[in-house]
């Protein structure tokens, strides 16, 4: 647990000392990463600060129906623009990161900024380039650690149906609606909270699970169907999809979103995995259920990280290469597996 009073003091003091703010979420950004982005926006908007947002590459479909997501600037999108941005605050807060490569394109130019840099995150192992870094593992998302910050800042919970839709966005996809994470007894004391706001919880699930398209649904049934392979005695199921069969369903940005947590429901399926061909290389995800670290497996084989229950990685390599270095990682891992579930 971290020291919530020594922290709070010192962005206490960063924000009311700043004139120009900006808030970055890392590249590829999910619904934590958004969702603590708005309302950490939301939270200094609301107390006359001068805000702006920028984002490494774009938003996927199902994250665009929030408040205040066209506000983001996308740094692929409008490069002069973001460099004009991140040249002229003098306050730079990182969300949902600590390595500052997930920071895509933008990296160059926000760590040569001589802006006051903050980082707030709950991943394992932070990287140093931040003059504050709040880091807190057992949170089950960002968007708890911004909600427990601006808490602790307030004085009492901060109001609003907009700033608690988008802290219960973070939690309930970092946590797969709860199926994985860290979530905690005071992450469903919070989400009660957010819950008593009003917010439209159920319109909010739809909007965020039930939102694909008919080209989605068709790819899902394909890869489970024909690109799906289970392995018994390793207690492991993987899906592998090449940029030929994205082609062939229409593929968009997020349509594969949650592909990797289903084979986790074959009966005696402990580890999962998904291999995604993009322009040279491949981009992989883990699950888990049980004590298998699939952060140690992505970082020690696919240069990734993560949670112990869900991460990923890359390879620089074809996607059967790939597939073939993992089943021989595999064979070096099939021991942890005997743990109960």
């Amino acid at each position: 647990m971290i020291d919530l009073f020594k922290y709070t003091k010192e962005l206490s003091n960063l924000f009311s000392s700043a004139g120009n703010i900006l808030i970055i979420s890392h590249i590829n950004p999910d619904g934590d990463a958004i969702g603590s982005q708005l309302a950490l926006y939301h939270f200094l908007v609301s107390g006359g600060k001068k805000v702006s947002m920028i984002t490494p590459n774009y938003l996927q479909e199902f994250l665009k129906w929030m408040e205040g997501s066209d506000q983001i600037n996308v740094y692929i999108k409008d490069r002069k623009k973001c460099r004009l941005l991140i040249s002229e605050a003098d306050l730079i807060i990182m969300v949902d990161f600590n390595q500052s490569n997930r920071l895509g394109e933008a990296e160059e130019y926000v760590l040569k900024s001589k802006a006051s840099k903050v980082i707030i995150d709950h991943h394992l192992d932070p990287s140093d380039f931040a003059d504050l870094v709040i880091s807190d593992p057992s949170k089950c998302s960002t968007a708890e650690l911004v909600y427990v910050l601006i808490r602790e800042l307030n004085g009492s919970p901060f109001g609003g149906k907009t700033f608690a839709e988008c802290i219960y966005v973070g939690i309930v996809t970092d946590t797969g609606n709860f199926e994985h994470g860290a979530y905690s007894p005071e992450t469903f004391r919070i989400t009660a909270d957010l819950i008593e706001t009003g917010i439209r919880k159920e319109q909010i699930l739809n909007l965020v699970y039930n939102n694909f398209s008919a080209a989605r649904m068709r790819l899902l049934g394909f890869a489970l169907n024909k690109r799906m392979i289970v392995l018994p005695e390793s207690k492991t199921a993987y899906i592998w999809l090449s940029k030929a069969d994205l082609n062939d369903y229409n593929h968009a940005k997020g349509d594969t979103e949650g592909f990797v947590n289903l084979p986790l429901s074959i009966k005696g399926i402990h580890f999962s995995a998904l291999f995604i061909e993009k322009d040279g290389f491949i981009k992989i995800s883990f699950r888990s259920k049980g004590n298998f670290p699939t952060n140690e497996f992505a970082a020690k084989y696919f240069g990734g990280g993560g949670h112990q229950n869900a991460s990923g990685g890359e390879y620089s390599d074809t996607l059967e290469n790939t597939i073939d270095f993992f089943l021989k990682a595999l064979k070096e891992n099939v021991w942890r597996f005997e743990a109960d579930i």
